[in-house]
Parts: C-alpha cells; structure tokens; sequence
C-alpha cells in the first residue's frame, strides 16, 4: 500500500512543503514519484518519517537527524545526550517559571526584584542555543551573539519588551501574508520580511548566507519551531522559505 504526499501530510501533520524538503535534502525520499510529479510513500518511508519527528522532538537539528536516521550516528547515544538537554530544559523552565513568580509577587506590593533577577533562565538559553549553533555552522557564529551582546547591554526590561512585542508583531504579518496565499518568493512576503531583517539587524547584520541559516534555524530548533508551530502549522517552513528567498533576491 502507498499514500500520497497530501495523504501523509494529513496523517502526519506535517507540511506538504516541509515532507518535499525533507526529499530535496535526502533526509526522506519518497518510495516513488509519479510520472506527474506526485510523491508516493509506503510503510517504509513512513516508520523513516516516524524517527525523523521523534528526533526532532527531541532537539535534534536535521544534520544530527539525517546522521542517525542513515546509520551514521549511535541513536543510543544521540538519545542519551538529548536527554541531558531536556533535563536541561526542564531546569530552565523551573528557574524561568519562579522568575515569572516572583515578579508577580513583586506587582502585587511583595519585595522588588533587582534588574538581573527579572531574566534569570533567560541567559541559559541563549548560551545554550549559541552552543547549538556553533556546533551546526562553526565557531564564527559567536561573533554575531557577541555583537548581539554588545548592542543590548544598556538595554532596560522595557526596551527587551518592545522587542518581544515588535517580533510577535511581525510574525503575525508573515502569517497573514502566508494566510493569503502569496509565496514566500512573492512581493507582499519580501516587504514584509523587510521588517523582519531590520528587526534582526538590531543585533547584528545578517549577510545572504547567514541570514539563510537564521530561517533554517526556525524550523530545525525545537523551540523557535513550537512557537511557530503554536501559531499556526507550515509558519515555521514559510519563514525559512521567505527568508531564502529575501536574502537572494535583497541581500547582496
């Protein structure tokens, strides 16, 4: 028995988009293609897929995902270290969840909280995603969280606040141009992608390559995909597409 790309998709609530980016890396070839053009799976590809998505969860990027998947990696131990990460993780969620607690405590007349105490969880997972990328795309990825650094080191919680609220801003105007059906490729998305690549540039300035990788990176990193993902399916894959597209059509 085969299924088709729709099919899976359906079954699998992943993207269309995403299961043919999946072929177009070599991470999951369909069983056949169609003399139309059609992708066609079968048991095989599917329990291939099912290992992909729990990789995935897991925190895997697709290199890691590709390397146990082919055979070329210890599952075993990928495991193992992805489950020090989510221990990881929850330790975070723990301390960010008693940050946010005590700040309620502190607007309800408690005791105040002094300026660092107001982002304790938030710089662990910086580091952490920074040592995730590192190990994706090379030491020189360091420069750009130094500049970050440097660029928001007189920041107030307000001024961090503005900048959450302005990226939700402009997320939510990729989804309504996803939502209306233009490609990421089109006009409608590159202007709005304009905004987002300003909205980056407060921290460093992406080039064509890097800016490439910043949309890759929000489909791969578990986290940025769930907060994509939470907004509505296929935002993640559209981003990383439009993105693509502005930094060949824009960036020089």
């Amino acid at each position: 028995m085969n299924w088709s790309i729709a099919e899976v998709a359906q079954m699998s609530k992943v993207t269309s988009r995403t299961l043919r980016h999946y072929d177009q890396i070599g991470l999951l070839k369909p069983a056949h293609v169609a003399g139309n053009g059609y992708r066609y799976y079968e048991q095989e590809q599917l329990l291939r897929l099912q290992d992909i998505l729990l990789l995935r969860e897991l925190g895997l990027g697709l290199p890691a995902i590709a390397d146990v998947v082919n055979g070329q990696r210890d599952s075993i131990e990928a495991l193992r270290r992805h489950e020090q990460w989510l221990h990881g993780e929850r330790d975070r969620l723990g301390r960010l969840a008693d940050t946010v607690s005590r700040t309620i405590r502190q607007l309800q007349g408690g005791d105040q909280m002094s300026a660092p105490e107001l982002f304790e969880g938030f710089a662990d997972r910086q580091a952490r995603l920074e040592t995730d990328l590192v190990a994706q795309h090379g030491e020189g990825v360091r420069e750009h969280f130094h500049t970050a650094r440097r660029a928001t080191k007189e920041w107030t919680q307000q001024d961090y606040l503005d900048a959450q609220r302005r990226g939700d801003e402009i997320d939510d105007m990729v989804l309504a141009v996803m939502r209306s059906g233009a490609t990421p490729d089109s006009p409608e998305a590159l202007d709005v992608l304009d905004a987002h690549y300003r909205a980056v540039a407060q921290f460093w300035t992406p080039d064509r390559d890097s800016y490439t990788n910043l949309g890759q990176l929000y489909v791969d990193n578990p986290e940025f995909k769930a907060r994509y993902d939470a907004k509505a399916p296929g935002l993640a894959e559209y981003l990383r597409d439009a993105t693509a597209a502005y930094a060949i059509l824009r960036l020089s």
